[in-house]
C-alpha cells in the first residue's frame, strides 16, 4: 500500500443486541405482559432502575426461572448470558428454544473457565458499554440450598471497568415457582423481586486493583442479602470437585471470577 492510499474501511461489530432483530422485540411485547398476566409478580423498587444507560443488575440465583423474572419485571430491556447449547439444538425443539431464549433477551455464550471466562466479561463489556441493562449472578451458579454464597469478582470488574451503576435484586419464591430437577413452574406460586438503590462501586479503586475487585462485590453481596432476606453460606458456590487436584485448588486462595 503507497502512502497516497487509504486503509479499507473496517465495519464495526453491530452489538449482540442488534443482532437479536425481531424475535426480541416480539418477546418484549407479546411474552412479558404475558408472564406478568399470568404469575403476578411483586415487584418492589423499580423506580431505583436507570431508564436509560448502562446498567448492571446483580441478582441473587435461586432457580432457572431467575433470567425469565428479572426482565418481566424490569421496567427496561435487561440481556443476559445463557449457555449456548440452547442456540444450538436442531429440528423443531432447536428452533423453539433458539427463539424463546432470543425473545426474553438472552445472548449465547460459551460457559466455563479461563478464556471462556474472558469471553463472557467482553461480551458483557459490550452490552453495556452499547447503552444497555444486563443481568448478572454474582454468585455464579445456582444456590442449591436456598442459602446466599459469596459473590465473584466478575460483576465487579465490570462495573468498575464500565463505569455502569450496579442495581442489587434480591429474588424470593423463584424456587419454589420452579425447583431444580422440574420440567414446568408451578402456578400456584408467586415470585417477589426487589430493585435496590444503584451503587457506585469508583469509590472504591481501579478494576485492576484486586482489593477494589473484592470490596466492591462485598458490597453489592451485601445489598443483594438485605433484599433477599436469605441466610449467609459465607462460602462460594463451587461445583464439587472431581478429582484431588481440584479440591487443592479451591482450598488455596485464589480470586473467584
Amino acid at each position: 500500500m503507497t502512502s497516497a492510499e487509504s486503509p479499507e474501511p473496517v465495519e464495526a461489530e453491530p452489538d449482540p443486541v442488534t443482532r437479536m432483530g425481531g424475535t426480541y422485540a416480539f418477546g418484549r411485547v407479546l411474552i412479558a405482559p404475558l408472564a406478568r398476566a399470568v404469575y403476578r409478580p411483586r415487584v418492589e423498587g423499580s423506580d431505583n432502575v436507570p431508564r436509560t444507560g448502562p446498567v448492571i443488575i446483580a441478582s441473587n440465583h435461586l432457580s432457572f426461572i431467575d433470567s425469565i423474572a428479572i426482565p418481566v419485571a424490569a421496567p427496561r430491556p435487561v440481556h443476559f448470558l445463557a449457555k449456548s447449547s440452547y442456540f444450538e439444538g436442531s429440528g423443531m425443539s432447536g428452533w423453539i428454544s433458539r427463539e424463546f431464549f432470543t425473545a426474553i433477551g438472552a445472548v449465547p455464550v460459551q460457559r466455563g473457565a479461563g478464556q471462556a471466562a474472558l469471553d463472557a466479561l467482553e461480551q458483557q463489556r459490550l452490552l453495556l458499554e452499547a447503552g444497555n441493562a444486563v443481568a448478572l449472578y454474582p454468585e455464579g451458579t445456582r444456590s442449591l440450598d436456598g442459602r446466599l454464597y459469596k459473590g465473584r469478582t466478575g460483576v465487579a470488574f465490570l462495573a468498575l471497568q464500565t463505569g455502569a451503576p450496579v442495581v442489587p435484586v434480591g429474588l424470593v419464591g423463584t424456587d419454589k415457582v420452579m425447583p431444580v430437577g422440574a420440567k414446568f413452574p408451578s402456578m400456584s406460586e408467586r415470585v417477589t423481586v426487589r430493585f435496590g438503590k444503584p451503587l457506585d462501586l469508583s469509590h472504591h479503586g481501579p478494576a485492576t486493583s484486586g482489593r477494589a475487585r473484592r470490596l466492591a462485590t462485598d458490597d453489592i453481596m451485601a445489598a443483594i442479602h438485605a433484599l433477599s432476606g436469605q441466610e449467609l453460606a459465607n462460602a462460594y458456590n463451587e461445583v464439587p470437585a472431581a478429582t484431588p487436584l481440584d479440591r487443592i485448588k479451591q482450598a488455596l486462595p485464589h480470586e473467584r471470577r
